[in-house]
């Protein structure tokens, strides 16, 4: 069993900062893609960022400028550096992870989910 643990988010003005962490823990044998996606209310998740394994990025074009993804592999843990939040940023946010298990299954896990709310 792999879990993602959010954390970070709240409630910040617009102009303001947030950064996102995840960590996955369990039985891991090997971590390929991470990435974040949000879903405003009574809207579709979509992707905003995402990692590769190699370090490469990309980015919703929503974000661009103003996210950043990271990851720590010697943690299992990726980050979301969130400058210059609008409102319209405001949604839950879940981490993913494509991850090899020490099973050597391969799957997608998802974060519960933590609420970032930017005021006006």
């Amino acid at each position: 069993q792999v879990q993602l643990v959010e954390s970070g988010g709240g409630l910040v003005q617009a102009g303001g900062s947030l950064r996102l962490s995840c960590a996955a823990s369990g039985s891991i044998f090997r971590i390929n893609h991470m990435g974040w996606s949000r879903q405003p209310p009574g809207k579709q998740r979509e992707l905003v960022a995402a990692i590769t394994s190699g370090g490469s990025t990309n980015y919703a074009d929503s974000v661009k400028g103003r996210f950043t993804i990271s990851r720590d592999n010697a943690k299992n843990t990726v980050y979301l550096q969130m400058n210059s939040l609008k409102p319209e940023d405001t949604a839950a946010y879940y981490c993913n992870a494509k991850i090899t298990t020490t099973g050597l299954r391969l799957d997608d896990y998802w974060g519960q989910g933590t609420q970032v709310t930017v005021s006006s």
